[in-house]
């Protein structure tokens, strides 16, 4: 190669060290920005000048120099995939850990909350103070008093669920939101990727952006992907494409007419009706088909349904406002359903708290409205004309009442009949024992104290005969009841505390061992400035050298 043609060499140095320094400077520039990935030089050797070809010796070539191959981003694909995956289920139990940490503090174990176990150990205490003397009217009028504190207080406890899953529910609708967002932008991203790369660049900051969608959409879903050979990326989320082929399947809201809840479902799976005047519904019964989680299948870590959280708070919130008759499988329609509380109500973290709440108010009024009825009613049996605890109608005084007469009742496999209607949300104090307390009297119609009703109301809170599900074996009575439901939640939040601290801990190893891969590390880039430094400072010196020698010759060839 001639001396005019070795300039080139050092120039191919010089243009290489000097991107290659621009690339690294790029990487300490990012060094803290979310979402970037380390560039690599890539370098190659440009193609050689063969001068002579022999059969017997090497061929004789002259090399052109470095090539500026490209600039590429290093990952690891299977780290990737393990982060997202790890990520989404530390987000399912993040999600239920709020639930449960929120539904502590409004049972009232915390002083944000509305300290119903007061109102139960007050209405207790009252109990047995009638007991004493069940005709002083001090005791008659606390014993009221504080049967509508507790009714009161239960209301308000009952009516803070549900406005925890009407938050939950307007979470569901803005992740659903950010969801289609995510997917929308990831096309775009694909059709830019797809547009760079079909030249000779890469577009390796717009593929940060698409890893950082990947990984925020990873945190709400169990999401899958793959890349083809043009650089467009199909995401399936649930099972079913999200983005595919230029397209995104967008996701719907179905808003349930009783309850406002909404349920996500596939746009382009839904299978609508229309109306008299053309506008297209949902029914029911379409919407099974077309939604995106099945919330009835088992959550497992091995069958990967723990995974998201839109699922986590879709499960969490539940899709009505569960009572106590689900709990002996009987569905909001007041029809008897086998499993219903195992399959519609256990898993949610409010339904199931809601049920047995509400159980539990339901146990104390039909018990304390069933005394003073069936003391009525044997005063009567021996006096016919008796007006003992009954009104000027002559009913039965009954304590609580429906706000909402409902009258409905529902017959049980094993016979049992239970009468609806009795829901938090729908009893009151009767008005008129509240105005004046007295009305009960507790003395029979031979002027007796009637103390054997009074003991049978003491009873009722010390005999142990109710569990909080049809999966708990062990029986308590009115006050452990709610101690044991307290209990339930404080250890179900510790157990979901647990699981997302060993998930913080996986997610936190993949994501260090992921960032060794895709991190910039200062020390490595300055490492590398250095080099291309000084490699950029050889190819100078050697077009010095070169460039001496040019005018050596010429000096001594022009005398």
């Amino acid at each position: 190669m001639s001396l005019m043609g070795s300039l080139y060499l050092g120039v191919s140095g010089l243009q290489t060290s000097n991107n290659a320094l621009n690339t690294t400077a790029h990487n300490m520039s990012n060094l803290d920005t979310v979402g970037y990935t380390r560039q690599q030089v890539a370098q190659a050797t440009r193609s050689y000048n063969t001068i002579s070809k022999s059969q017997s010796t090497n061929w004789q070539q002259l090399g052109l120099g470095v090539n500026y191959s490209q600039t590429r981003q290093v990952r690891d694909y299977f780290l990737d995939q393990n982060y997202r995956r790890e990520s989404g289920r530390s987000a399912f139990y993040d999600v239920a850990y709020s639930a449960m940490e929120e539904i502590e503090d409004v049972l009232g174990e915390s002083y944000e909350g509305h300290a119903f176990s007061i109102a139960v150990t007050d209405l207790w205490t009252a109990v047995e103070e009638l007991s004493k003397d069940p005709t002083l009217a001090v005791n008659q009028n606390l014993f009221v008093t504080r049967a509508y504190e507790f009714i009161t207080k239960a209301q308000a406890v009952y009516t803070s669920l549900e406005e925890y899953q009407d938050n939950m529910n307007k979470t569901v609708a803005q992740d659903v939101e950010t969801i289609n967002r995510y997917a929308q932008q990831i096309e775009d991203l694909n059709r830019q990727i797809a547009k760079v790369e079909g030249g000779l660049e890469h577009a390796n900051d717009l593929r940060d952006q698409r890893n950082y969608l990947l990984d925020e959409l990873a945190t709400m879903a169990s999401i899958s992907y793959h890349e083809d050979v043009f650089g467009y990326v199909t995401v399936q989320m649930e099972g079913v494409d999200l983005v595919k082929g230029g397209l995104v399947n967008k996701i719907s809201l179905y808003e349930d007419p009783k309850t406002g809840f909404y349920t996500p479902y596939w746009e382009m799976l839904a299978n609508y009706s229309y109306d008299e005047n053309g506008h297209k519904f949902l029914t029911k019964d379409a919407l099974i088909s077309a939604r995106v989680f099945d919330l009835e299948r088992p959550i497992s870590s091995g069958l990967n349904t723990d995974i998201g959280s839109l699922k986590s708070t879709l499960l969490a919130r539940g899709d009505h406002r569960a009572t106590a008759q689900e709990i002996k499988d009987i569905n909001p329609d007041g029809e008897y359903v086998e499993n219903w509380y195992d399959n519609h109500i256990s898993q949610s973290i409010i339904m199931n708290i809601q049920a047995e709440f509400d159980q539990l108010i339901n146990a104390v009024v039909t018990k304390i409205n069933g005394i003073l009825k069936e003391a009525a009613e044997l005063e009567s049996e021996k006096y016919p004309n008796s007006t003992y605890l009954r009104d000027e109608n002559g009913n039965p005084w009954q304590l609580f009442e429906q706000i909402v007469q409902d009258g409905s009742s529902c017959k049980l496999p094993d016979g049992t009949v239970v009468e609806l209607g009795w829901t938090v949300s729908n009893i009151d104090i009767n008005i008129n024992l509240r105005q004046n307390p007295t009305l009960l009297g507790f003395r029979l119609t031979d002027s007796s104290e009637d103390n054997a009703t009074a003991e049978k109301l003491k009873f009722a809170f010390e005999e142990a005969v109710y569990t909080l599900n049809p999966n708990v074996q062990t029986p308590v009575n009115f006050v452990d009841y709610y101690k044991n439901l307290v209990s339930q939640v404080a250890n179900s939040g510790s157990v979901f505390g647990e699981i997302m601290g060993a998930q913080t801990v996986t997610v936190d190893s993949l994501f260090n061992a992921r960032e060794q891969v895709v991190g910039v590390s200062s020390d490595e880039e300055l490492t590398n400035m250095i080099m291309f430094q000084n490699a950029y400072n050889a190819s100078s010196r050697y077009i010095n050298v070169i460039s001496e020698m040019l005018e050596h010759i010429l000096t001594t060839l022009g005398r």
